[in-house]
Formats: C-alpha cells, sequence, structure tokens
C-alpha cells in the first residue's frame, strides 16, 4: 500500500509537471501511466477543468490520477484549491464535501446509467465526452448573465430626484431582488444604504445625458435616481434586468437554478419580498444567507425550497409566522419536526417525493390548511391527522405503498371532496358500515392493482378515473356521476344505479365487455361513449336515439351491422373501424348531417350509402376513412356527394379506376387546401390511373385532365408503389403542389423536360436505378429493406431511420429506428453515428457490443442530449462469432417506445420491450422508488412518458439508456423484420401489421402500406415504418452468385466498367436538417469514425480484395480479425433563401423540408462493364486479366455544391481506402424528403451519369442530364442474350486500341467544405 502510494504521488507530480494538453486524451498516456492504471479497476482518472464553465479549451482541463478511495480534500490539496465542484448534465454546480470521493462517485453513475465491466468503466471515466454527463470544477463556473439575475453592482455617478438641483456623485449602486441599492459614501457596503423599491415603478432612459437610466419607484411619493454608466454594453444590461423587475406586479423574487449555498447579504434590503423562490438550489441551513436567515424577510409569505438536498427540515423555517405557502419537496425528508405546528397561517404545504412514513400531531393545528400534497412518499395508509384539518378538500398520495382503500377513515373525513390514490399497490377498497360518504366528488385510482371496485357508498362521486388496474366488476353510484373513465381492464359488468342523468363522458375502451351497459343507453346527457377494442357483437338502437351523443368510439369489436336509425342523429365523431361490417345504413350520411369523421376502415364494405336525396347534398363530413374493404368503382359517384371532405383514405379496396369524369362533378371550388389523396395507392389494379398504355385516346385524355386538376388543387400527391411507366403533364404547374411521391414505380421513365417541370417542388421521391454489384447481389440473396416515413399533421418529421444492407464486410445488416417525438436533432443525430459506435463496439466485446453501442450514443449525443430525448430500437444481423460456419443471429436492442417484431412462420415474434410508465410496471416501480414526480399525465416529471432513451440526461436516474438486448438465431421461417415508431404499434397490433404485408414481395411498398395503415386507422402524428424482407437458407452458398466471379489474390481486373449507382449494400442515404450542418455535427457530437482504419494510398497496384464466402464455406479465420466500417452517404439541403425549412409557411399534414431536387453525391464501388473512360495500362501490368474478367473498383465522387454541381471525379482506389467511418463518410449523399437513411437504391439516382446538368434562374437545380426516351437503345427480351455476345465480341476486338490510346489523366480530388 505504502509502494502504491509513493507511485501515485510520483504520477501525480508527473501530470502536473508534464501539463494538462499532454494529459487530455487517454492514447497519450505514457505506458507508465497506463502500466498503473491497469494494475488495478479501482484506480482511474478525473478530468478537473478551471472556473470558466464556457471554456472547452484543453489547456483549461487537468487529468488527475486517482484512486476510488481518493478523497476531494486530497485532490483539492494536490491541486492547490480549497474546494472541488460537481456538475451534472451541465446544469446545476454542487460543492463536494471533504470526504467525498470524486472517482467513485464517477464509477456509480456510470454503473447506474448501466456500465456492468469495471475494465469498462475505467475507460469510460477517462474520456473527455463524459464532461457532458459528470464534470468536476476546481473553481465554481459562473456565467455572466446569471449572476446579473442575482445581483449587480458597480460605482457610477449617481443623482437624486427629478430636478438638477442635486449633483452628479459617485456612489456604489447595487440592483438586487426588488430594490435598487444606493450607498451614501462611495465604495462603502456597511453604514447608511439608500432603497429605492422598484416593483410597480418604471426605468427609462435619458435622452439628454448618454448611458444614463432614471429608477423610479411607485407611489405618490415616488422617488427617482439617475444613474450615468460608462458603456452602452453595461446600460442595456442593468436596463434589461432592472425592465424585469419593474414590471412585476407583486413583489417576487426568482432564484432558482442558480446552484446558490446562500441567498446574497443585499437581498435583505428588499423587505417587501412575498414570493421567494429557491428551488433546485444548494442551500445550507446554518450560515451567513443561508436558511436560518430568512426570517429576517418579515413580509415572506410564499417560500420554495424543493430540490435542495436538505435531508431535514430547518427547525428555523417554523419561525416565519408570516408563511402562507411552503414547498420543501423532493429533500430527502424522513419526518418533520414538531415545531411544524407554528406555522399557524399555513394555507399551502408541499411534501411530495420525501420519505415520510408518518405525519406529527402538531400538524393538526395548523386549521388554515386547505392544501396538502404528500405524493411519492412511503405512507402505507392514510394519515390520520388529516381528520382534524377540518379545511383541507384534497387528500394527494399518489405514489405511496398504500394496498387498502378504507372507505370507514374516508367517511370521517368529511371536509376531503378530492381524492388522488394513483400509482399505489391497491387491491381492494373496504368498507367496515354501510354509512354512505356525500363529500367525495373526484377520485383518482389509475395504475394499481384492484380486481374488483365497489364505491356505490360514494353518492356525490362526479368523476371517477380507475384506468389500467386489473378490475373484472365495477359498480357505482349515479346520483352524481358526470364522467368515467376506467379503460385498460378487464370489465365484463358495470353496474352504476341509479341511471347516471349527468353522465356526459364514459370511456369503457380496452375491456371485455360483450354488450353496452343498459344504463349508457338511458343516459340523457351523454355526449361521449368509448367502447372500443371490446367483445361487442351489436349496438343497441338506443345509443343512436340519444339526442346528445356527439362522438361515439366502438372500433375494434365484431359488429356485424349497425342498427336502423333514427330521424336525426347528432353525430360528429362515428368510428367503426376493425369490425365485420358488410355495409353502412342506406340514410347514414342523410339523417347524420352534422357527421365530420368517419372511420370505416378495416371492415368488409362494398358500397357506401348516398349522401342526398336531392340535387344538393347538405353533408358537412370532412374526414373520411374506408382503408381495407371491398368498395369498387361504384363507391365514385358516392364520394362527390361530400363537398367538404378533406382527407380521403381509400387504400387496400377493389378499385379498378378512378375517372376524372365523376371527380369534376364535385365543386373544386369548395376543396379545402391540404387534401391527402390516398385513393390510388395499394389497389389490386394497382392503378392504372397514369399508366398511359391503354391505348384509348378518350381514356387518356381524361387521365391526363385529371392529372392536372390533381395537380392544381392538391398539395400532397402520392403515387408511389403503383405500375406507372410515363407521366404526362402540362409544362408548367401552379404552386400549390408541396409534394409528390413516385417511388416504388420500378419501370417509371422521367424524361429531363419532367424533371425541369417538377423543380419547383419542395419534396420529390423517385426511385434510384437498381445496380449489380457483387455486394448488392450477395446482400439481396439475404434481405433487403424499405423505409417510409410520414409526417402526418405536423408540419415537421421528427423520426429517422438507419439502413445499412451491408455492413462491416457484406455479409451483416443494420437496421435502426429513432423516434424524437417532438424534437427532430436526436434521431438525425443517432442516424449519422450509431452505427459507427456499433462497429467500434463490437470489435471491443462479442457480449456486451449492443448494449455498450446505447450507452456510448448516449455519451456522445453531448449537449444536445442534456434536455431532449429520443427512443430507438436498433437490429444488427451477422454470423455467430464463435462459429463462423453457424447460420445468421438477430440481436436487437431498444429503449423508449420504437419496436421491432420478427415475423416467423407467418407468426409475429415481439423482440423488444416497451419502456413507459403505462405498460411496464417494473419500470414505473423503479422511478416511483427514485421519487421523481410522475405528472397526472404520466409522465415524469411532466416531460416524457418514457422511462429509458437516449438523450434526456438532466432526468438521470429515472430516465436511463439501457437498453433491452435480445439474441434469436434467424431460420429458414423467418419472413419479414418490422420496426416501428410508437405511432406506428398504437394503431397496429403484430398480428395485422403481418398479416398486412407478409405477401408484398417489395419491402418498400410493405413499409409504405404499414404507415398508410396507421393513419388510414387515426394516426395523425409522425409515423415511420421498416420492413427487412429475409431470405434465409440453411443450404445457401454466397461464394459465387448469379455469375458473379470474385476477384482473386491476382489483384483487379483492368477492364473498365460503366459506373452502377449504389446499391444498398454500398452505404445509405440521409436527410439532415439544414438547421445542423455536418460541420456542426463533427464539432458538437464527436467523430465517430475508428482511429484503427487508415487508408492506404496507391503505389502502382491494388492489393487483394478479401474472398466471400457463405456459411457453408468460410474462409478460415486469420489471426487477426479486423471489420471494416461500411460506407454510407451523407448530405445537407436547404431552400434557395438560405432559411431552414420550419422558417417558411408550415403546410397542414404535410412534411417539407425546403428543398428544390434532390442530387445524389455518391462514394461507392462500381461493378460493371464499359467504362466510359480508361484506366492506366502500367498500374495493371502485373495482373494482366482476360476479357471476361470484369471485376474491379472505380472511385466515383459526384460533388454537390451550389459553384459547382456537375463535377464528375473518377479514380481507382482499393476498397480499404474507401472505408471510412460513417460518420465520414455520410457527408456525401443527397437530402431525401422524410429525414430518414434508406439504402441507395432508393435515393435520388434518376438517370446516367452526365458531366453537365440544367440550371434553373428559378431556383436551384442540379440532376445528371439522360438521353431521351427516342435516342435510347431498347433491347427486346427476345434478344437480349444475342446482343449481349456481340457486344462482348465488340469489346474484345476493340481491347488492342484501347491500350493504344492516350491516358486520360484522373482529375484531382475535390470535396465539400463540409468534409
Amino acid at each position: 500500500a505504502a509502494a502504491d502510494a509513493l507511485v501515485w504521488a510520483a504520477l501525480q507530480r508527473n501530470v502536473k509537471r508534464n501539463g494538462s494538453r499532454s494529459c487530455l486524451n487517454r492514447s497519450r498516456f505514457g505506458s507508465r501511466e497506463r502500466d498503473w492504471l491497469k494494475e488495478d479497476i479501482g484506480r482511474g482518472c478525473v478530468c478537473v477543468y478551471g472556473g470558466d464553465s464556457a471554456a472547452t479549451a484543453s489547456s483549461d482541463l487537468r487529468l488527475v490520477l486517482c484512486t476510488v478511495d481518493t478523497l476531494a480534500s486530497e485532490i483539492c490539496d494536490g491541486e492547490g484549491r480549497k474546494n472541488l465542484f460537481l456538475q451534472l448534465h451541465g446544469d446545476l454546480v454542487r460543492r463536494l464535501e471533504p470526504t467525498e470521493k470524486p472517482l467513485q462517485i464517477v464509477y456509480d453513475y456510470l454503473a447506474g446509467l448501466g456500465f456492468d465491466d469495471p475494465v469498462r468503466m475505467q475507460e469510460e471515466a477517462a474520456n473527455s465526452d463524459l464532461s457532458c454527463m459528470i464534470r468536476f470544477y476546481s473553481e465554481k463556473p459562473c456565467q455572466v448573465e446569471q449572476l446579473d439575475r442575482i445581483l449587480l453592482s458597480g460605482v457610477y455617478n449617481v443623482r437624486k430626484g427629478k430636478t438638477q438641483l442635486h449633483k452628479w456623485a459617485e456612489r456604489l449602486v447595487i440592483l438586487c431582488g426588488t430594490c435598487l441599492i444606493v450607498s451614501s459614501v462611495k465604495d462603502s457596503h456597511t453604514g447608511k444604504m439608500h432603497i429605492l423599491p422598484l416593483v410597480g415603478g418604471k426605468v427609462e432612459e435619458m435622452k439628454r445625458r448618454q448611458y444614463t437610466l432614471a429608477f423610479t419607484s411607485a407611489g405618490a411619493q415616488a422617488q427617482t435616481y439617475h444613474v450615468s454608466f460608462e458603456t452602452l454594453a453595461e446600460c442595456q444590461r442593468w436596463h434589461r434586468q432592472a425592465s424585469t423587475v419593474v414590471s412585476m406586479r407583486l413583489s417576487m423574487v426568482d432564484l432558482s437554478c442558480y446552484s446558490l449555498e446562500e441567498v446574497p447579504e443585499h437581498l435583505f434590503y428588499s423587505q417587501d419580498i412575498i414570493y421567494l423562490n429557491l428551488r433546485h438550489n444548494f442551500m445550507r441551513s446554518s450560515g451567513a444567507g443561508s436558511l436560518d436567515s430568512l426570517c429576517r424577510f418579515s413580509q415572506l409569505k410564499s417560500l420554495n425550497l424543493s430540490h435542495n438536498r436538505l435531508g431535514e427540515l430547518p427547525v428555523s423555517l417554523c419561525e416565519i409566522s408570516t408563511l402562507t405557502e411552503l414547498n420543501i419537496s423532493c429533500n430527502g425528508l424522513h419526518y418533520l419536526p414538531s415545531q411544524i405546528g407554528k406555522l399557524l397561517n399555513l394555507q399551502t404545504f408541499w411534501l411530495d417525493g420525501n420519505f415520510l412514513t408518518s405525519l406529527p400531531e402538531e400538524l393538526g393545528s395548523l386549521q388554515q390548511l386547505s392544501c396538502l400534497g404528500l405524493s411519492f412518499n412511503n405512507f402505507c395508509e392514510l394519515p390520520a391527522i388529516c381528520e382534524k384539518l377540518i379545511i383541507l378538500d384534497k387528500l394527494a398520495l399518489a405514489g405511496n405503498l398504500l394496498e387498502t382503500l378504507d372507505l370507514a377513515v374516508l367517511n370521517r373525513m368529511s371536509h376531503i371532496k378530492s381524492v388522488d390514490l394513483r400509482l399505489n399497490n391497491l387491491k381492494r377498497a373496504a368498507a367496515d358500515t354501510l354509512e354512505g360518504n356525500k363529500s367525495v366528488t373526484y377520485m383518482d385510482l389509475r395504475d394499481n392493482q384492484m380486481t374488483d371496485l365497489d364505491l356505490s357508498s360514494l353518492g356525490s362521486l362526479e368523476q371517477l378515473h380507475c384506468e389500467r388496474n386489473k378490475l373484472k366488476e365495477l359498480t357505482l353510484s349515479g346520483f352524481s356521476l358526470r364522467a368515467l373513465y376506467a379503460s385498460s381492464n378487464c370489465l365484463t359488468a358495470v353496474n352504476v344505479y341509479p341511471v347516471p342523468g349527468q353522465l356526459t363522458y364514459l370511456e369503457l375502451s380496452h375491456n371485455q365487455l360483450q354488450c353496452v351497459p343498459d344504463w349508457a343507453c338511458e343516459a340523457k346527457k351523454l355526449e361521449v361513449l368509448d367502447v372500443s377494442y371490446n367483445l361487442l357483437v351489436e349496438l343497441p338502437s338506443r345509443i343512436l336515439r340519444s339526442l346528445s351523443l356527439r362522438k361515439l368510439m366502438v372500433g375494434h369489436n365484431r359488429l356485424q351491422s349497425l342498427p336502423p336509425l333514427p330521424e336525426h342523429i347528432p353525430l360528429e365523431v362515428l368510428d367503426l373501424q376493425h369490425n365485420l361490417l358488410t355495409k353502412l345504413p342506406e340514410m347514414l350520411f342523410v339523417k347524420a348531417l352534422n357527421l365530420r369523421y368517419l372511420n370505416a376502415s378495416a371492415n368488409s364494405l362494398e358500397s357506401l350509402p348516398s349522401a342526398c336525396t336531392r340535387e344538393e347534398s347538405l353533408s358537412m363530413l370532412q374526414l373520411l376513412y374506408l382503408t381495407n374493404n371491398n368498395l369498387t368503382d361504384q363507391c365514385i359517384p358516392v364520394l362527390v356527394e361530400h363537398p367538404s371532405l378533406r382527407i380521403l383514405h381509400l387504400a387496400n379496396n377493389n378499385l379498378q379506376t378512378f375517372p376524372a369524369r365523376k371527380v369534376l362533378q364535385r365543386d373544386l371550388d369548395r376543396l379545402e387546401e391540404g387534401v391527402y389523396v390516398n385513393i390510388i395507392k395499394f389497389n389490386k389494379a394497382k392503378c392504372k390511373l397514369l399508366h398511359l398504355g391503354q391505348g384509348d385516346s378518350q381514356y387518356q385524355t381524361e387521365n391526363i385532365f385529371f392529372v392536372i386538376v390533381l395537380f392544381l388543387i392538391l398539395q400532397f400527391v402520392d403515387l408511389s408503389c403503383n405500375e406507372l411507366t410515363e407521366i404526362l403533364i402540362p409544362e408548367a404547374l401552379p404552386g400549390a403542389l408541396q409534394e409528390l411521391d413516385l417511388s416504388g414505380n420500378t419501370n417509371l421513365v422521367l424524361e429531363h423536360k419532367t424533371l425541369d417541370i417538377f423543380s419547383h417542388i419542395t419534396t420529390l421521391k423517385i426511385d434510384a436505378k437498381p445496380s449489380l454489384t457483387a455486394d448488392s447481389a450477395l446482400t439481396s440473396t439475404f434481405w433487403s429493406h424499405g423505409v417510409a416515413e410520414m409526417a402526418g399533421q405536423r408540419n415537421k418529421l421528427c423520426v429517422s431511420s438507419l439502413a445499412l444492407g451491408s455492413f462491416a464486410e457484406g455479409m451483416e445488416a443494420v437496421y435502426g429506428m429513432f423516434d424524437g417525438d417532438k424534437n427532430e436533432e436526436l434521431p438525425r443525430l443517432l442516424q449519422c453515428t450509431m452505427a459507427d459506435v456499433l462497429l467500434e463496439e463490437v470489435q471491443q466485446s462479442d457480449t456486451m457490443f449492443m448494449s455498450n453501442t446505447f450507452l456510448v450514443s448516449h455519451r456522445k449525443l453531448g449537449m444536445a442530449g442534456q434536455k431532449l430525448g429520443s427512443s430507438a430500437v436498433l437490429c444488427y444481423i451477422r454470423h455467430d462469432v464463435a462459429d463462423p460456419a453457424s447460420n445468421f443471429s438477430l440481436t436487437v436492442a431498444n429503449v423508449g417506445t420504437c419496436q421491432a417484431i420478427l415475423c416467423r412462420n407467418g407468426k409475429p415474434l415481439p423482440l423488444c420491450k416497451v419502456f413507459s410508465l403505462e405498460q411496464c410496471s417494473e419500470e414505473a416501480k423503479r422511478v416511483k422508488e427514485q421519487k421523481a414526480i410522475i405528472t397526472e399525465d404520466n409522465k415524469v416529471n411532466g416531460v416524457t412518458c418514457c422511462t429509458r432513451m437516449l438523450g434526456c440526461t438532466y432526468l438521470h436516474p429515472w430516465i436511463l439508456p439501457k437498453p433491452h438486448v435480445s439474441s434469436i438465431p434467424l431460420t429458414v421461417q423467418d419472413e419479414l423484420l418490422l420496426l416501428g415508431n410508437k405511432a406506428l404499434w398504437e394503431h397496429l397490433s403484430y398480428t395485422e401489421a403481418v398479416s398486412a404485408v407478409r405477401h408484398l414481395h417489395d419491402p418498400l411498398a410493405a413499409a409504405k402500406k404499414l404507415c398508410t395503415l396507421a393513419q388510414s386507422y387515426g394516426c395523425q402524428d409522425n409515423v415511420g415504418a421498416m420492413v427487412v424482407c429475409l431470405n434465409i437458407s440453411e443450404d445457401s452458398c454466397t461464394c459465387e452468385m448469379h455469375g458473379l466471379t470474385l476477384p482473386g489474390p491476382g489483384g483487379f481486373s483492368s477492364t473498365t466498367t460503366k459506373p452502377a449507382t449504389p446499391s444498398s449494400s454500398s452505404g445509405i442515404a440521409s436527410e439532415f436538417s439544414s438547421e445542423l450542418s455536418a460541420s456542426e455535427v463533427s464539432s458538437e457530437v464527436g467523430s465517430t469514425a475508428s482511429d484503427e482504419h487508415n487508408a492506404v494510398g496507391l503505389d502502382g497496384s491494388l492489393l487483394p480484395r478479401q474472398e466471400r464466402r457463405c456459411s457453408l464455406h468460410p474462409v478460415p479465420p486469420s489471426s487477426i480479425f479486423q471489420r471494416q466500417p461500411s460506407s454510407a452517404t451523407f448530405s445537407s439541403n436547404q431552400s434557395d433563401n438560405g432559411l431552414d425549412s420550419d422558417d417558411e409557411q408550415p403546410v397542414e399534414g404535410v412534411m417539407t423540408n425546403g428543398s428544390k431536387v434532390e442530387v445524389e453525391v455518391d462514394i461507392h464501388c462500381c461493378k460493371g462493364r464499359g467504362l466510359e473512360f480508361e484506366l492506366p495500362a502500367a498500374d495493371y501490368s502485373s495482373s494482366a486479366p482476360g476479357p471476361e474478367d470484369d471485376s474491379g473498383l472505380v472511385l466515383i465522387i459526384r460533388r454537390q455544391n451550389s459553384v459547382n454541381s456537375n463535377t464528375v471525379q473518377r479514380g481507382v482506389k482499393e476498397k480499404c481506402e474507401l472505408q471510412k467511418s460513417l460518420s465520414t463518410c455520410c457527408l456525401y449523399g443527397k437530402k431525401l424528403s422524410n429525414g430518414s437513411i434508406v439504402p441507395l437504391e432508393e435515393s435520388l439516382n434518376l438517370i446516367e451519369v452526365a458531366t453537365e446538368a440544367p440550371k434553373k434562374k428559378t431556383g436551384y437545380f442540379a440532376a445528371p442530364s439522360q438521353m431521351e426516351p427516342e435516342d435510347q437503345f431498347v433491347v427486346p427480351p427476345d434478344l437480349e442474350e444475342e446482343v449481349k455476345e456481340q457486344m462482348k465480341q465488340h469489346q474484345e476486338n476493340g481491347a488492342d486500341q484501347d491500350k493504344k490510346e492516350e491516358h486520360v489523366a484522373a482529375l484531382p480530388e475535390e470535396f465539400d467544405t463540409a468534409l
């Protein structure tokens, strides 16, 4: 031990002597330091920063070697400092006690995140990126803005009074709290001070004297002080802070979240303070300016001391007799002192988030107490002291440990009107007597474990919440009942007596009811009835006769028909989805004239009722969802009869055509903007609306005119996944069209003239031409994927996807989805960095790599992850490392609400765990035990319903990044892998999702169908889906495939090949917001490139490419296993005015990104025939391949830049030079419309590569040119083989001639500035 101490001391001196810069990076440790750390996992290093929180320079950082037993006082002595400060998540800064152990604090923090390996924790503790989550300071950092809000002071020229009778004199001036303090003597901090109250007064700038402010108090005897400042900046600082004070109506001082240990002494001059907020500080109990001094405020009525780590309530606070409101929540209190009874004027007392198990008897003397917060403590029964608090009207005991609801005790508290007992352990309600309770009007019993509930004794009950219990039977009194919320139970019977005549809202969804209760049909004031997700077979006719019912939700039942309709139905919202209906009542639209929303998706409807009985229709229907029915073309005339229709979903029906002649009958002038047309997607005839190959001139004319009409009135047109071959449009389109989706039409050919017309469209989605490279052919044999994301009714897309069909060496794949809820920054950062992190973690560990990937990605989010969070799911397909000859295995990890399911033999197999308070009781229990405040909308601290996320570090330890990880071997029965965000799985069950896309061969069409179904079922939020088609076979050999000869050790062929567009195996394509450039990503997140993969230059020859083998014929493992990052593409894009898309006018229901057109920027390996240029013969003299050896690697960089957008650069590189990290390679790419990473074959690789591209004066437009269709050489299928043979002979004959031509020098490499 003594020897270790001497070595440690020597190392400390060495670190101080060498300076902090050489110790910043752990890779620069000397061998002596590394050896010392490796000897014991209890050793490590602590990064200590200087006092400037804004400085991030390495010169301000010291790396201190220590052990887990090293005290903070020892580090302070070694650094020559008095104190050491700790900052978590870039927020509050706390002074460490001398006996605290800094390194142990770091290790405990890392263990809380989810790290299990002590060696790995030792490495993470030395990582500088960790400073965004936990950081040590040698001096307390101070921000100027915070200091200004606490106190402003200085010596300035001051003149008293409005007249010029007084002279200017230098005085000490202080602005603190609610007062302006002016000393009577220069530089005097004591003695007589002139106090000027500012609340309700005014502060003005003097026009006659530069940089001078006039401070005036309120009231008839108002006084004025003129203060002259030296600089404009100083004058503005004082004016800004003083304006805040004078604008207040009451004397309130907010000093929350300032890391204060004591209040400024000058604050006590503000004796008019009524409200003092000291929340989220580290206030001391004793000393100058501590809590003991607060009794000096003579008028203080409200004091907030929540989140101050008090441990116990200072007795001195009980001496402030003027207090009417006291908040000491979340302070770790285990008891209350008996002196609390002295606060006789106290009316509101908040004690939430502590460890209280009982209350003192003295609390009963507070007869004015009307609000007592006891939520999230450790009470096991209703506090008896509440019986004495006769003015108390609300009993807040949510999140405690109650197991029995004692109605007898509640009856004795006759003054209690509201009872909140959610999130307890209630299992039953006990009543010793039959005595009724006439006082309780509101009761919340959500998220308990009750199986039966009888509250018939509560005769005055008006509102009851009992969601998410295990109730089978519910009995209530209906005398006063106004609202009943009982969803997510197992109810088979709900008894209410007498009939609730005041009932307006009834929610019984997600239960096991087989019929609607009779009493519900008799409720004359019922406005909303939700009985969806039950076992209803029929709907009583009496329910439709109600004259008050406005909203009826009966979806997801077993209804086969609707009852006869009365003459008038006041319904405005009717949800009938997922039933067994074959028809709707004939007069539905005639009798329900107020109907605005109708969802009848997922039924068996064959026709629609008419909406008018005379010439003019009175229908007010605006939203109509009819997806997944058996509707035919005969329904089209009926749709025309709804002139107010805004949103129409008709996907998955039997429509053959959509005649424009009938559509024109609609009054187009009344059609509102933002119509979402989903009519022609995924119908059995694949919509021949724009497929002009019928030969009928009249048919073509109608359709052309219909297309024009569509573009005139619509902002969003989705023609994806059809069989379109050509689009005929006018030469100029109106500006209303914002988004056009033509993806999934594999045979579609767009002329360059057409692309020119489309240049004004903000979002244009078109498929890439398929390419046939070795990697793409290899990958497509086992898996292929498609991604679809839709913004819904929001004006931005907060969902991003990661799709790498060829990861590492091509025999692996990575798929992921990220949902930021309301932020789009984090999903896109994770989209660009997570694959790189996974690649690095796989190299380090074969067991904990997936968990560590999430934890490291959480750390790499940096400052962006402090306040923002994102759900994530990541799927990794690979061979078992221990057995290379084995089949593929799938490893899935997730946090939050993103999920992945596997379709095995036609059945869904869930692979994830939903981390939310409502769906995971274990997580809810953990969060509750850690004393988080769960608000009534079931969100942690009112922020998020998720309990595990990436980011949101300021909610640690309640929100953790540790994922749920599962691994499963893939078999021949595995068909699909489905990934989706929260919105998708909320509206689609696993079984329905699998059955909906199982028969589709195109994964893109399948992904779009899932999103379409979710929207058709009522989803209005961002929705994202990814479908991975699996083709895993036990006898599949990938050594040679489709006649593609893989290169051997002899090198690569010199036969030139034609450049091909990247396939899914060559990388990913991403859209990135213009508000975050690539350089900002590099600076904020940090590069995730691995330093182990260095590029090797060319010296006359190419190294052989590693031979690919299948699972049956693997390559024998070498002594060193080296993985290479797969390449990726990425690009940012901006609108013409340089502004972000959010700055433009948002379009409801349409996701826009401000881009004019999308151009790809590719870095990939091409394999084909007939390159348009020749490679230097000298570089390949050693190999001399034959004519049939057509393998080769060609680097093509198409540069996207507003200045030089059509430069084509070609060169020959070996593969290892291309394999950079994903975060670097993603700077090359194109911007897609939906913000996701999708395979490159889905990118906008519209046409052949050319060196010229058109430019328009109306906006930036650059795309590779293509030959006109009449100039292209089209080979009939029956002559394809013969033509190939002739072309092959032509190449052989011209080989010798080509070698004699002059070598074309490669263009110098140019890169975007973002690189």
